[in-house]
């Protein structure tokens, strides 16, 4: 019978055996992939917005104009978080810094693939922004429904909103970047 300990000492031998380029390179792509997950936020954020134009277009149909510009102004600003994902997964599929880093068998690779993984798992923190964001949107498309002479104070609340909803998201590709583009291992000797 396996324990934990065994399973991690077959896992480690096995990592040991294979290229540190290639391991490196893979798990950049799993934290391409990742990082993607942020894409939930934005879907479900705009998807509230979408709903809440609607319903303001059906209340007030004479002020769909107003309405609809609110909705998509507000559903572009929650697709940051998607964005900053985007940007995160493509730096690590196309524009690796990381793999430049793997020195033949050294340990430090190990903490390279745990960076490529850590990049791509801290971009998942933008699900939060992008739903909020939409959140916002829609609730601010809905006010302009119900009182459209109020929409220039309504856009500014709901950017405003927007902006401090971003901050996760922004806090997620900082750490992204930190984990590919700082030399997490040069202070530490093997």
């Amino acid at each position: 019978m396996f324990t934990d300990l065994d399973i991690l000492k077959v896992i480690f031998e096995w990592v040991g055996k294979q290229n540190p380029t290639a391991l490196v390179l893979a798990a950049s792509a799993i934290g391409a992939g990742l990082a993607m997950i942020a894409g939930i936020g934005p879907g479900i954020g705009q998807g509230f917005a979408a709903g809440k134009g609607a319903e303001a277009v059906a209340r007030n149909p004479k002020n769909s104009k107003s309405s609809t510009m609110v909705m998509l102004l507000g559903a572009a600003v929650a697709e940051t978080s998607g964005i900053l994902a985007l940007v995160v997964a493509i730096i690590l599929m196309f524009a690796n810094p990381l793999y430049k880093n793997v020195n033949g068998l050294d340990p430090q690779n190990l903490i390279l693939v745990g960076a490529a993984i850590g990049a791509g798992l801290s971009m998942i923190a933008g699900i939060g922004p992008g739903i909020g964001q939409g959140y916002a949107a829609g609730k601010a498309t809905e006010a302009v429904g119900k009182r459209p002479k109020l929409q220039p104070l309504i856009l500014r609340t709901m950017f405003l909103g927007q902006a401090v909803a971003q901050t996760t998201g922004i806090y997620a590709l900082i750490i992204s970047m930190v984990l590919m583009y700082t030399k997490l291992f040069a202070n530490v000797t093997w």
